[in-house]
């Protein structure tokens, strides 16, 4: 098992008061940001010093993770499923942080991408959008039913009510069709 990284053994509400720190300075200003941990860190008595290095490393991380979330969130908008679980989203979201993860790997090593990666992830998402689309086909299906039922309980109360006011069946049949079907029979 590795070691910890020292970014690990800060306590978390200076590694969150950090991650804000740098994000409002735009991933940048290394030096100056590691002073004022490090400051932070002397202020609640804690023995420990970070370097340059692991605030940088740091906010490359912070960085790729906000990429990797602004990647999903417009792939999440292109393919208009706005109408989906949360669940769905958050899946997309996990596949989309993936893939940006694993290109930004690749790039950092200059490296073609692995094949069998490649293909999990374009599996996973192909199964993700079936669900998806078999989900919204159900969804669509159950409105058609009730939509269904609706007109025909109006249908049975005009029904009814036509009769009583001595409407002949053909008349009475004519106003079903039409609120049904559309007269399109």
């Amino acid at each position: 098992m590795p070691p910890s990284k020292k970014m690990d053994l800060i306590p978390a509400e200076l590694r969150q008061r950090l991650a804000q720190l740098l994000q409002d300075r735009g991933f940048g200003d290394i030096m100056e940001i590691t002073e004022e941990l490090n400051s932070w860190l002397d202020e609640r008595g804690e023995e420990i010093r970070i370097g340059k290095t692991a605030v940088g490393e740091f906010s490359k991380l912070l960085k790729s993770q906000r990429d990797a979330f602004a990647m999903a969130e417009t792939l999440l908008s292109d393919l208009d499923i706005e109408g989906e679980s949360n669940m769905h989203k958050v899946l997309m979201q996990m596949i989309a942080t993936a893939a940006f993860q694993m290109m930004q790997g690749m790039s950092d090593k200059d490296q073609d991408f692995d094949p069998k990666g490649l293909a999990s992830l374009s599996r996973m998402l192909k199964d993700l959008m079936q669900s998806a689309g078999m989900r919204e086909k159900l969804r669509e299906d159950e409105r058609n039913r009730v939509a269904q039922k609706a007109r025909e309980d109006a249908v049975d109360d005009i029904e009814k009510a036509a009769t009583q006011l001595g409407m002949t069946k053909e008349t009475v049949q004519g106003i079903r069709e039409q609120v049904l079907f559309g007269g399109k029979r």
